[in-house]
Order: structure tokens, then C-alpha cells, then sequence
């Protein structure tokens, strides 16, 4: 009860070949394809979208919310 040797994959591809034919082996292989790049975009674009604002990641918005915080101190309190 051992895995299956070269010899019998070797029969189950020539049986696919012949009950599906090359050509419809092809067309399917190229949707596969098409559907694993339009995964990896998909997948990208998600990782994309939640990254941080680029204000955030270079620090600007840090840098405005302190000159913000600031200006308020130096303003003292609201009469």
C-alpha cells in the first residue's frame, strides 16, 4: 500500500489527454493561469489599500499634529 509510482501517473495523464484533449487542457491551463495573477493583483491591491497614509509613513501629519498641539499650548487655555 505504497504511493503511487511514475508508471501510474504516467497512465492517468495519458487518460486525461485523451478523454479532455489538448487543446481543452491548454484553454484550461490558461485560465488558471489568468485566475492566479488576477488572485496575486487582487491580494496586492487589499495589502495596498491598507497600508498607512504616505503622511503618516514619512511623519508630516506627526509633525503637523505636534505644531498643532503647540501653537494650542502656547495659545493657553480658551477663555
Amino acid at each position: 500500500m505504497g504511493g503511487f509510482s511514475i508508471w501510474h501517473w504516467v497512465i492517468v495523464l495519458v487518460v486525461v489527454v485523451l478523454v479532455f484533449g489538448t487543446k481543452k487542457l491548454r484553454n484550461v491551463g490558461q485560465d488558471l493561469g489568468e485566475a492566479v495573477k488576477g488572485f496575486k493583483k487582487g491580494v496586492a491591491d487589499a495589502n495596498k489599500d491598507e497600508a498607512p497614509p504616505a503622511q503618516l509613513r514619512d511623519g508630516t501629519a506627526d509633525a503637523q499634529a505636534d505644531a498643532a498641539k503647540a501653537e494650542r499650548d502656547r495659545q493657553g487655555p480658551a477663555a
